[in-house]
């Protein structure tokens, strides 16, 4: 999968944004996925992103706060940003100003995006006293989000916000925790002496920001036997210090310097209440650290009172004191609730987050292409899409044209044989089912009356259970098509097999992104449309492969620049398997591209005269009113047996 993340602020602003994009690269990388962060350019300090590739845009720093930076691009710039890199999915990281542009982009190029919800700033507009601000910023969360394919949210006060604000399509996606770099152990003897010998260390972990309410910890100044300590840095930092005498100011820490001051603190504490998650609460949790932390926002999802912590009434600083004097005088307790706290984050890994986050991304490419068919008939997008579920079929038939024939897939078949996407699938169905039959009914230039009067009647008298559809393109290209009644004619064939019992896959034409094709991509946009409609109408599967940035990519079609490549084939193959929801289909496509990225019959054919060799062909056909597929029969008229996982024999499709 190629993932393009926009975030609204980077490296070498360590936030909460920076670090859970960081961790989701890594992630990413580390299971094979490609990944582009588009982020605002910190000028000379800027860096780049550890894996992948970082394209960092023009910013100017907020006269309030300079190591927050606004990046400034047109919406146009970004869209050839995305463009040039292909993603499948575009992650909106706590978008807002830049994370808006990115949203319009994707929805230009037609990507499916998934918008994190990180920072509230309907609370920080509030708190910062701005006139007016507060509306003007819950309108824009409003919209923006409602524009996302998906919207993540990091707690449950963060759903109920969000949904208040009239979005739809909310899902719970939390944040992990570095249980390895964040654990008891690290706690250090020798930190808590030169901190404060001989007394208890209770401490808070963040930016030193308005919105964070760090000066409602005066009221634990004057605690007997007890050090306040502040670690972080920010715009407040100068004020606090005179609010706060006696409180120890380490200033920013981070990695294992702030492992080994968290585990080192007696007790944590977190006063801000417009925390949308807060990570440092998770943090100090898995370093064995019990928490006090305000009963609003993200920590009440985080901590259990009277478990591993307390959550005190918010704005009620009397209670927090005595919750903090609590822990602090019952060295017991505070064991008990240490051990707690380091037992709640077990199962809370950035891996299992990563996991999940991926199962969110296909969610939103099954949603995207459900969106705009939706959207182009005037009717509400569906809440959800229920993931595919793959069924026990047993007879497998495939209709279309050159594509569905295999045309230009040559690998490891004889001469003047082609396999293509189908037969891959086809074998890829068979694992595991004992006696699978399969026919492949395509044939190169046909067009969708050949689908309506030769290719679905055969296909309905063989009771397949399993029907794939894949055809138009050949209309498409012709003079004075329509996409509407082309697509009519196809929902005709479709309700027609459904009716019998039988499965449709319907895919949607691709269409080479060459600047000659280009006059035809209003009627392929059109039919793509009509087709996605037809898929929901119809609980048909849906691979839409016109939604797939990666079949753009010139190594995926063949030396006739129409036609796709083996490599073509086999990812079309594999995105087919994934949209019945064949297991594990993603995992065997990347295997299998590593194994046979040159198979024999796979090489790349030199160069040849274009022009000469395919389009006057091509031309001198049509003007004689004849194709390229006349006198031609199917390969597969009649089903052929495949053989599954345990059988003896190995089928040539194989």
């Amino acid at each position: 999968m190629r993932i393009a993340l926009v975030a609204e602020s980077f490296l070498p602003h360590m936030n909460g944004v920076t670090h859970s994009v960081l961790q989701m690269i890594r992630h990413f990388e580390a299971r094979g996925h490609e990944t582009l962060v588009v982020a605002p350019d910190a000028g000379e300090a800027a860096e780049r992103a550890p894996h992948g590739r970082t394209e960092l845009l023009p910013s100017v720093a907020m006269p309030s706060y300079p190591d927050v930076r606004v990046a400034y691009p047109t919406t146009a710039r970004l869209a050839r940003v995305l463009r040039d890199f292909h993603p499948d999915v575009v992650h909106l990281a706590s978008p807002f100003a830049l994370g808006w542009k990115g949203q319009v982009a994707a929805d230009t190029l037609r990507l499916p995006s998934v918008a994190v919800y990180q920072t509230d700033v309907i609370a920080y507009a509030e708190r910062y006293g701005l006139p007016g601000a507060a509306p003007l910023a819950s309108a824009h969360v409003a919209r923006l989000h409602k524009r996302a394919t998906l919207t993540l949210a990091p707690s449950s006060a963060s759903e109920g916000q969000l949904s208040a604000l009239g979005i739809d399509r909310l899902r719970r996606w939390g944040r992990g925790v570095d249980a390895e770099r964040f654990r008891p152990d690290r706690r250090s003897e020798s930190w808590r002496a030169r901190i404060a010998p001989g007394e208890l260390l209770v401490g808070y972990v963040g930016r030193l920001a308005a919105e964070k309410q760090v000066e409602d910890l005066r009221v634990l100044t004057d605690l007997p036997g007890v050090r306040l300590v502040i670690i972080g840095d920010g715009p407040e930092r100068e004020r606090l210090e005179r609010q706060l005498p006696g409180a120890v100011f380490t200033g920013f820490l981070g990695g294992d310097q702030l492992a080994r001051a968290l585990a080192s603190l007696d007790v944590f504490v977190h006063p801000g209440e417009s925390e949308t998650f807060c990570q440092t609460v998770q943090e100090a949790l898995a370093s064995g650290v019990p928490v006090v932390a305000t009963g609003r926002g993200g920590p009440v999802d985080l901590v259990r009172s009277s478990v591993d912590g307390w959550l005190y009434r918010p704005g009620d600083l009397d209670d927090l004191r005595a919750r903090v004097l609590d822990l602090t005088g019952d060295d017991a307790k505070r064991r008990s609730f240490g051990e707690a706290a380091r037992e709640s984050v077990a199962e809370r890994t950035w891996e299992s987050l990563g996991d999940q986050l991926l199962g969110y991304y296909r969610e939103a490419q099954r949603l995207r292409p459900i969106d705009d068919a939706s959207r182009a008939r005037g009717l509400a997008r569906p809440d959800s899409v229920q993931p595919p579920q793959a069924r026990a079929w047993k007879r497998y038939v495939a209709l279309g044209d050159s594509l569905t024939e295999g045309l230009c897939d040559t690998s490891r078949m004889e001469n003047g044989e082609y396999r293509g996407w189908a037969d891959r699938l086809s074998t890829m169905l068979a694992q595991g089912r004992g006696r699978f039959q399969y026919a492949n009914l395509a044939v190169r230039s046909r067009r969708v009356r050949d689908l309506v009067h030769e290719q679905a009647p055969q296909a309905l008298a063989m009771r397949p259970d399993l029907v794939s559809v894949f055809m138009g393109a050949n209309d498409l290209v012709g003079h004075g098509a329509d996409p509407l009644r082309l697509a009519a004619h196809v929902e005709k064939v479709v309700r027609d097999i459904r009716a019998t019992g039988a499965d449709v896959l319907l895919v949607t034409p691709l269409l080479p992104d060459r600047r000659p094709a280009r006059i035809f991509a209003r009627r392929f946009a059109l039919y793509a449309v009509e087709l996605r409609r037809i898929a929901a109408e119809t609980d048909s599967y849906l691979l839409d492969a016109a939604a797939l940035p990666a079949l753009g990519d010139r190594s995926m079609y063949a030396d006739d620049k129409v036609h796709l490549s083996s490599r073509g084939h086999r990812y079309l193959a594999y995105r087919a398997a994934e949209a019945l929801g064949i297991p594990d289909a993603e995992a065997l496509g990347r295997l299998d591209d590593a194994l046979h990225g040159f198979d024999a019959g796979e090489e790349p054919a030199p160069q040849t005269d274009w022009l000469r060799e395919h389009a006057l062909p091509w031309v001198w056909r049509r003007m004689r009113g004849r194709t390229a597929g006349d006198g031609m029969v199917s390969k597969h008229a009649d089903y052929i047996v495949i053989p599954g996982r345990n059988a003896p024999k190995r089928s040539k499709l194989g």
